[in-house]
């Protein structure tokens, strides 16, 4: 990645955040911690953004609240192709007259294309899911009550009564912040407060996770493993990570990107 590129990342990243780490930059930017910490110098240098203590910080902080999640317009571009064969092969499980929930994110944003050709009962908390699928296509869109945080483009609430209670779903599909032994993993008590009362609302947990979602880490668990019924990752994932998988009884869909994109099983049904 060019030094312009990982510099416009970098100055992304930290909008409407406290702080942002060496370690999450060098996810976004496959650049090495040695790298990173010379372009947080000389974006210091320039002024652009304040360096800290093992990581950076914006110098002119946002006004409105944000929670502790990267910013949409910065995910959505990065493994675009591996998103949109993962979301494929989530939309390919669903049936026209289901009800399903999706929480946002940039993968499940992605189902919104092959979602237009369906009709769907659709409960989602994210504002560009629900705009995409009232303008292009026939299905049902339901929102819950909530603030829209700008930066990650959804819908929380702090309070129970949100309206998710009152809808009942088949399946759920949802990203995470990262996948491992332990199950599920976010970065924010609100996105796991929200996250955890729309998983309650449906039979199966579906969950959209791209290869490099096994490796990441955070410091809050949404759920555990035994309540996932399908993921759906890349051809990245490795052996071990599938085998973690296979011995939680969980099903496994490796969406392939390409000419062909095909999907594979490699795991039975939960």
């Amino acid at each position: 990645m060019h030094e312009s590129e990982r510099h416009r990342i970098i100055l992304s990243s930290i909008e409407g955040r406290p702080v942002v780490t060496v370690a999450d930059l060098v996810t976004l930017t496959g650049a090495s911690e040695a790298t990173i910490r010379r372009d947080i110098a000389a974006l210091h240098l320039q002024k652009k953004l304040r360096r800290v203590r093992g990581g950076a910080e914006s110098v002119s902080p946002t006004q409105f609240v944000s929670i502790n999640a990267r910013p949409f317009s910065l995910n959505e571009t990065i493994r675009l192709a591996e998103k949109r064969a993962i979301a494929r092969a989530a939309v390919d499980l669903c049936k026209d007259g289901e009800a399903i929930i999706i929480n946002g994110g940039t993968t499940t944003f992605q189902m919104v294309h092959p979602l237009t050709a369906r009709r769907l009962q659709v409960f989602t908390n994210s504002f560009p899911i629900a705009e995409h699928l009232l303008k292009h296509s026939r299905n049902t869109v339901l929102l819950p009550a909530g603030a829209i945080y700008r930066e990650q483009n959804i819908i929380l609430s702090p309070f129970d009564e949100d309206g998710s209670r009152n809808f009942y779903a088949s399946r759920m599909f949802m990203g995470c912040r990262g996948l491992g032994a332990l199950g599920l993993m976010e970065g924010d008590p609100m996105l796991v407060q929200a996250e955890q009362k729309l998983i309650n609302q449906a039979d199966e947990l579906v969950v959209l996770a791209d290869s490099t979602k096994f490796s990441a880490r955070s410091s809050l668990l949404l759920c555990a493993l035994s309540r996932i019924h399908t993921v759906i990752t890349d051809e990245g994932i490795t052996d071990r990570d599938a085998a973690m998988l296979d011995a939680a009884d969980i099903k496994l869909i490796v969406a392939r990107t390409g000419a062909a994109d095909r999907t594979e099983d490699r795991a039975g049904d939960a």
